[in-house]
């Protein structure tokens, strides 16, 4: 994902769909079609051209736990190189799902999806310590993950 994406303008229509897909990603195109005015084709066109062009992704959100995914974290990332060189080698790393460059405290800030403790020590230690720039990481440990939604609508 870049920076600062630079998508069209979505008109209402596009962006009621995508709400609508928010709230259930496998629902009909025949029943978007008819909660927005559309054909079933169209809606289904409308989707289609939102998704290659990045606007929206239609994925599984699951829950970690129930994976088998026992340690999350949100890492602080300070670095003495330009951030957005770091950013992007961490996107390479598998286990760290969220990836952005602040404007704060921490340069960085990364969440990591982890089997276990010693999966999240070893990340740290040997994956993102390691990369060129980086001088100091904050772990802040998930103790319980109590909201983690996807339908904010399109404002």
């Amino acid at each position: 994902m870049s920076p600062t994406p630079k998508h069209p303008a979505l008109d209402d229509i596009s962006k009621r769909i995508v709400e609508l897909l928010q709230e259930d990603g496998r629902r009909p195109y025949a029943e978007i079609g008819r909660e927005v005015g559309l054909s079933e084709a169209a809606a289904r066109q409308r989707v289609q051209r939102m998704t290659e062009a990045g606007v929206i992704q239609i994925v599984a959100v699951t829950d970690p736990l129930q994976l088998g995914f026992h340690r999350m974290s949100m890492i602080g990332i300070r670095v003495d190189a330009d951030p957005r060189v770091v950013a992007q080698e961490l996107t390479k790393i598998t286990e760290l799902v969220y990836v952005v460059v602040t404007l704060g405290t921490f340069d960085i800030l990364v969440e990591a999806v982890c089997e276990s403790d010693e999966d999240l020590i070893d990340l740290i230690a040997t994956r993102i310590r390691t990369i060129p720039g980086v001088v100091h990481t904050e772990s802040l440990l998930y103790a319980g993950l109590y909201k983690d939604l996807y339908n904010w609508g399109t404002r």
